[in-house]
């Protein structure tokens, strides 16, 4: 069983102090060790620490050189950090240590070793072209959490021919506290790395409520999640059936976005079957990623969405590190953004083809209740035209009363067919004025004239918005009351105070046995549309009263 953090060092602190009891400068060594471990500490910027970890070591241990090696996933080093060499020598020194013969040693078999002549240890592979010499050499582990994170490296010790057992206890309490520094580095490393993901994820969101195109969106998606997880590729791919089109993609893919992938055998369809992650050592075989099968990819289905299937797919060069459980989660994130994108995307679709089919409903009620009415009236204004007695100047009248009708009827044709709600100030800002001109169309050749009453602001207090449904209700309810009615009074009442209200009463016939619905059913509708009601019933007596009133 490993020892806890807090043991080990009780032990190594136990050693060193039985080490120094009998040295006359513990007291110095003890102080150096202390500031040694304060500079290791005093950051948390792991690149920037690791070059004070070597300094430290090297100061603290009086060694001529000194590095730090970090030990990479497949076993080699990921990054190197020295002391010593000056910039002349590294540039005639060749490549840096890659893990090999000691350093490599450390790293598989993670304990101290203590050399007087490295040369002469069996796992020596000898020095490049142009090397410093070395001889005595003192390493150890940097332990993370159990695991080797790197070891430090001292060589040449000055003045004494090799490093002794203290300088062996001393190095070890300093690698100890490296790797809590370390732990620190990373855990604050970590915090900003989730600030980063979530500001991404936050502007992908805002972008998406402010309405930005799905196209800008998810292009900024895989920007966001190749810079922030070091991708090398990143790809939303949707899948019908067995083939794939490419959606969004980072530069460098060989496919472009309406080319059809197939994807047979691929594990694109396995990530989608399971609905689940799929990791993947190579790319061969991963459309859309190319033909090189040298790396590492982690592909993900789009469950958010219930309409849209497809794929995120991540893809990472060969060597490097494959991504952990946290950055997973992280991909399942975006995934779940690229799917809510998508799904939004095919929401507002179906939403545009609501509104067609909803403004083709809107644009047969209006031809309905505003253009059918008109030609009506103009029709029965022609018919007159036939009746005995009727003079010739009078016929002329109303076939040129008939013709301006008809006249006006194609522009509000055109207008329904435009945009019927639209009431410019051209064609008349006045409610009051729009509803007058309603009655007079409708009365001209009619045996009874309505008596029109307004009362309250109307023109100012009514919203525009309902200016076309009021000129219509009062066309349909005054033209049923003409045509129908048989009546000798029609009161026509228009009123704001808490609602707007058209009240159509009548003393004709009543309402029959089974009226005809289409008109009386669209003023419901209306009403309805407005958030208000629509009545009909008797009038006083006789006769019939509707009742059409809104929220203003």
């Amino acid at each position: 069983m490993s020892e806890t953090p807090d043991v080990a060092i009780d032990t190594l602190l136990a050693e060193l102090r039985d080490r120094l009891d009998d040295s006359v400068d513990a007291p110095t060594t003890l102080r150096g060790l202390l500031e040694a471990v304060l500079v290791v500490g005093s950051g948390l910027e792991l690149d920037s620490m690791l070059q004070r970890i070597v300094s430290a070591a090297t100061a603290l241990l009086d060694a001529r050189y000194g590095a730090l090696g970090v030990r990479a996933a497949d076993g080699g080093l990921s990054e190197f950090v020295y002391v010593g060499i000056n910039p002349k020598q590294r540039e005639t020194m060749g490549h840096l240590p890659e893990g090999r013969g000691i350093l490599g040693l450390l790293i598989n078999d993670p304990r101290p070793v203590r050399l007087a002549d490295l040369s002469k240890h069996p796992a020596s592979i000898g020095f490049p072209s142009n090397h410093p010499p070395m001889k005595s050499f003192l390493g150890t582990p940097i332990m993370v959490r159990g695991k080797v994170f790197g070891s430090i490296y001292l060589t040449e010790k000055l003045g004494a021919p090799e490093f002794t057992e203290e300088d062996e206890v001393i190095l070890k309490v300093l690698a100890m506290s490296a790797g809590v520094a370390v732990e620190n580095a990373r855990l604050f490393e970590g915090s900003l790395t989730r600030e980063r993901w979530l500001t991404a994820m936050a502007s992908i969101n805002s972008r998406l409520l402010m309405g930005g195109s799905v196209d800008e969106t998810l292009s900024m998606l895989v920007g966001q999640v190749r810079e922030l997880a070091r991708c090398t590729g990143v790809y939303i791919v949707l899948v019908d059936g067995t083939h794939g089109t490419l959606r969004a993609a980072s530069p460098g893919t060989p496919y472009g976005e309406d080319v059809r992938i197939d994807l047979t055998g691929s594990p694109v369809l396995q990530a989608l079957r399971g609905r689940q992650v799929v990791h993947l050592d190579s790319l061969e075989g991963l459309p859309p990623v190319g033909n090189g099968d040298e790396g590492h990819a982690v592909v993900l289905s789009l469950s958010a969405t219930s309409t849209v299937t497809g794929v995120l797919i991540a893809t990472r060069e060969g060597g490097s590190e494959p991504w952990d459980e946290e950055g997973v989660a992280r991909f399942e994130s975006m995934a779940n953004l690229a799917a809510v994108a998508l799904e939004f995307a095919e929401q507002q679709r179906k939403k545009r083809l609501l509104d067609v089919l909803a403004d083709r409903d809107r644009i047969a009620q209006d031809l309905h209740d505003n253009v059918i009415q008109r030609l009506f009236a103009t029709g029965m204004s022609l018919q007159s035209c036939t009746a005995d007695g009727v003079s010739e100047e009078r016929r002329v009248e109303l076939v040129r009363h008939a013709i301006e009708q008809l006249d006006r009827t194609v522009r509000e044709i055109r207008t329904t067919i435009f945009d019927l709600h639209t009431t410019g100030a051209a064609a008349s800002s006045s409610l009051r004025r729009r509803l007058l001109d309603v009655v007079g169309d409708l009365s001209v050749h009619s045996a009874v004239a309505p008596n029109v009453q307004f009362a309250g602001p109307i023109d100012t207090m009514v919203p525009s918005r309902i200016h076309p449904h009021a000129e219509a209700v009062l066309r349909e309810g005054l033209s049923n009351a003409l045509r129908h009615s048989q009546s000798d009074n029609i009161i026509v009442a228009v009123s704001v105070q808490d609602d707007f209200r058209i009240e159509i009463v009548d003393d004709g016939k009543g309402i029959p046995d089974t009226p005809r619905r289409s008109g009386l059913n669209n003023l419901e509708r209306r009403a309805q549309q407005c958030g208000g009601t629509f009545e009909i019933g008797p009038g006083d007596g006789c006769g019939t009263r509707i009742v059409w009133r809104v929220p203003i």
